[in-house]
């Protein structure tokens, strides 16, 4: 500082001397010159005070700055759930704002992808409990979740993706044994269910507990018509048999009939 207000005095008595001799060279009065020189004077005072101002300024921004930083970063850790922010001792004003709007700006986008991860959750959520009829999972909407949430939240989703990938494979399977058992017992669905469940449109079939129940249900009650069918039909045919041997008729008559 003290080169610089050196540099400046010989600037200023530089362009002061320089002055002087045109103003001698013009012939102005030294009456003149005097109210000249004062007008200089005033003219680098006003000069000096508004850059003065200009940095007072500066700084009372800085500081305002800073004040409205603190309290933002309050919010953010607080909806965060972090500890408080802490700041240098021994940092300037200006370090000291630049430090903490750029952490305001780091949570700012935290909070935006926390609540955007949040919300993309709940649509896979929505989607996965109309599909498997299954009640929504239990978070604040309105908060910023915590990372524990969000990891929470991800597992279950994760997991409801697998029950639909379990009943899906389940409910195909099944399908496939339901709709040929109907056709080897010529039996046409006469059920609401029945009809969902053999309708071609498999991503309608709400993939429900109940319904899963209800598909192993129908299998089973198919099965056992099968079974009791092949019963009623090995009965005929012993009877049948029976009958051959007391009519006695020929092997190739049999084999025809057969």
């Amino acid at each position: 500082s003290e080169v610089l207000a050196a540099e400046a005095a010989s600037c200023l008595n530089r362009a002061m001397a320089a002055l002087r001799d045109i103003w001698e060279e013009i012939g102005i009065p030294e009456e003149q010159r005097l109210e000249r020189t004062d007008v200089v004077k005033q003219h680098i005072k006003s000069l000096l005070d508004m850059m003065v101002a200009e940095e007072q300024s500066l700084k009372e921004r800085l500081l305002k700055s800073i004040a409205v930083c603190r309290k933002e970063l309050d919010t953010l850790c607080s909806e965060l759930q972090l500890g408080p922010f802490e700041t240098e001792k021994e940092s300037t004003i200006l370090q000291m704002e630049k430090n903490l709007r750029m952490r305001v700006e780091e949570l700012q986008r935290q909070k935006q992808e926390r609540k955007q991860e949040l919300k993309a959750l709940q649509e896979q959520d929505r989607d996965l409990c109309d599909i498997l009829c299954t009640a929504l999972f239990s978070i604040d909407s309105g908060a910023v979740p915590s990372l524990e949430d969000l990891d929470c939240y991800r597992h279950h989703v994760a997991s409801l993706n697998t029950l639909k990938e379990q009943r899906w494979e389940e409910f195909v399977s099944n399908k496939r044994q339901i709709i040929l058992l109907m056709e080897e017992l010529d039996h046409t669905p006469d059920t609401s269910f029945e009809r969902d469940v053999v309708c071609e449109n498999e991503e309608e079939f709400c993939l429900s507990k109940d319904n899963i129940v209800a598909l192993q249900n129908l299998l089973q009650q198919l099965e056992a018509r099968r079974a009791l069918n092949e019963a009623v039909c090995a009965e005929l045919r012993s009877r049948i048999v029976a009958l051959w041997e007391r009519l006695q008729i020929p092997q190739e008559e049999r084999e025809t009939s057969a």
